[in-house]
This record gives structure tokens, sequence and C-alpha cells, in this order.
């Protein structure tokens, strides 16, 4: 049984080893030990906080093999961007160019850099290890956050958006990166990515354009990406616009990948949620669930069968899943009934 938890300092291999498999482009997990390592005690100092609204704290976790004590993936929400550091995006506007007395009219799309996602919550850093993939995992790793957003409102602004990954090769390289190097910061797309994810931003602010871009100005190859997610990304794409996420436009400023957001009470396994009293006892439901407990510096999530009496408003458990929540009879939980899609697949 895969159980979601906070992440602990002894997690700090394993967290190593994601970053190492997650490629290029995944900026929440730089390939760098004191950067992993500050993730690691900043998720540990935000989980023994009690905050009542969002600041900067990051909650980062870990899916745990019960079995093997293996660590399948990781996932995270930062409760408020831009508030340490900034937080960039561009915005792709359009402009119109018309004379009446020319009888010309052209609507041509610009970007435009800005902060305009600054202390809104974000989900990231969801990655799951490849022998971990399929079933409900990725649903798990991805979900288990909406629980937590559903169960602890006040901790998490009222727009949660998450960041897809952009385009770019085998090697590394970005097509929209390529021409914003050519152009503007003669550095390649990997150490701009590096820089970024370790909180080194200065150098967007001095060498990132301060006008807006012309579309219509940058390579072919450039322009075609923008957007556009990759090809690892599509399947996490299609579980968030499932939940009722949508692209309005917010890019990413190194490799063009699309920005998702949704009103939190608008999320489709947040409205769907409910809170019932635990009941230990053996069952035969068929019916799957994602489900977690109430208790927020000890939460944990998980996948599995579970019994709904309504009409007693009891989630009735067995033994083994009331353990991996780490609750008793009578205490709360949160479950949201896993829907079978085709397409609702992380991985």
């Amino acid at each position: 049984m895969l159980v979601i938890r906070p992440i602990k300092a002894s997690d700090f291999d394993v967290l190593m080893q994601c970053a190492k498999e997650s490629g290029h482009g995944f900026t929440s997990l730089p390939v760098d030990k004191d950067v992993i390592q500050a993730r690691i005690d900043h998720s540990i100092k935000s989980f023994s906080l009690d905050v009542s609204s969002p600041g900067n704290e990051s909650y980062l976790m870990v899916a745990e093999d019960t079995e093997t004590g293996e660590i399948a993936g990781t996932t995270g929400i930062e409760a408020a961007v831009g508030l340490d550091s900034p937080f960039y995006s561009y915005h792709v506007n359009k402009v119109v160019h018309h004379s009446r007395r020319l009888k010309v009219h052209n609507v041509v799309e610009v970007l435009s850099l800005g902060n305009n996602y600054t202390g809104l919550t974000e989900i990231c850093t969801l990655f799951l290890r490849p022998q971990f993939r399929g079933g409900f995992s990725g649903k798990l790793l991805s979900k288990s956050r909406f629980l937590m957003l559903a169960q602890f409102p006040e901790k998490f602004s009222d727009i949660i958006f998450a960041e897809m990954r952009g385009i770019s090769d085998k090697k590394g390289d970005s097509p929209f990166w390529g021409w914003l190097k050519d152009h503007f910061f003669s550095i390649d797309f990997i150490l701009a990515d590096y820089l970024a994810g370790t909180g080194q931003k200065g150098f967007i602010a001095d060498l990132m354009p301060k006008l807006p871009i012309y579309v219509n100005l940058l390579s072919d190859e450039a322009r075609a990406v923008i957007g556009q997610v990759h090809e690892k990304t599509r399947p996490a794409l299609r579980l968030l616009e499932n939940e009722g996420f949508t692209y309005r436009g917010y890019i990413d400023i190194f490799d063009a990948g699309p920005t998702v957001e949704c009103l939190r009470y608008n999320i489709d396994s947040i409205r769907r949620s409910f809170s019932a009293k635990v009941k230990i006892a053996p069952h035969t439901s068929a019916q799957d669930y994602l489900i977690s407990n109430t208790h927020f510096h000890h939460f944990r999530a998980t996948a599995c069968k579970v019994a709904v009496d309504q009409e007693a408003n009891q989630a009735i458990v067995t033994q083994e899943v009331a353990d991996a929540l780490r609750v008793i009879e009578g205490d709360r939980v949160r479950l949201v009934a896993i829907e079978d899609r085709k397409n609702d697949t992380l991985y």
C-alpha cells in the first residue's frame, strides 16, 4: 500500500534520486544537495507551524510503500509563491495595430513579463519513480494534495495553479529558451533552469527584456512550443484539466510550458470530497476512494476500497487502512471517490 506522508530528514537520499531521475526542466527538484536539504528542512518546519493564512510555507510529501519502506515518488504544495523571491511568468496578450486611413488591421501576440501569481498557492514537485508507475499511484500523488486543500482551506489561497513542464529535447535544450539565449541571456537552458531551481533568480531581472516581446519576431521553433507541454507531462495536464484547471495564457519564462489554474472550491476532487467518521471493520465494497486523515501535522493519505454508510456518515475501512492513516474508530477522515476515467491516468 502506498501512503502519502510529510517528508522526513531521512528521505534525503531518495529525494536526491528523484531529482536525478526527473530529468531536465523539472525546476522544483534540481540536482543540488544543498537545495534538496533546504527544501526538506523548510517542509519539516512548515508542517510544524500552526498558520491560519498562506505564507511562504512549503509542504513536501512522499509516497511510501508500507510493505517495503521504499519511496515511490514525491509531491508538494507551495502555500504562497513569490513572497521571498520573485515568481516570474509570461502572459500571452494581444495587441491591435490599426489604421483606418490605410485600412490595415493587424492583431499580434506579445509576451508580457509579470509576477501575476504572487501570493497564490502552487501545486508542484510531482514525480513518480518509473518502477511504481501504473494503477492508482499517479492519481494518489496528485490528488492527495486536493484532500489537504479541502480539509485545511485557511492555509492556502483561493486560486490554485500548476506550472507544466514545457518542450525540451533529450539534451535539455528548449527551443523557446534558445531564442531568448541568442538575443538576451547567452547561457544555456540547463544552466538557467538550474539557477532558477536553486533560487538564484537575480539574472532574470538583470537580463530579461523589460518590454513586451512580439511573438511574430520569435523563431518558428520558439513560437511552436508556446503553451505546449513535454510529452511526459501530457497525462498530468489531462488529469488537472479533468479537475477543472484551465490555461489562461500564462507560460513559463524558460521553456514556455503552460500554467493552469482553478478556483480552489471549483476543483472537482475538492467539490466531491466529504468528511466521515471512521469505522474499522471487514467489508466487501468494490468502490475505490482516495482517503486521508484530518491531522495536518501528521497528514496521511492513501487509495483503497472503502464502504461508505451515508446514513450513519461512516467510512468503513480495514484495520490495515486505519493503521496506514494513523486513525482509530471515531476519528474523522476525508475521502473522494475515484472515478473511472480512461484519460485520467498520470502515468
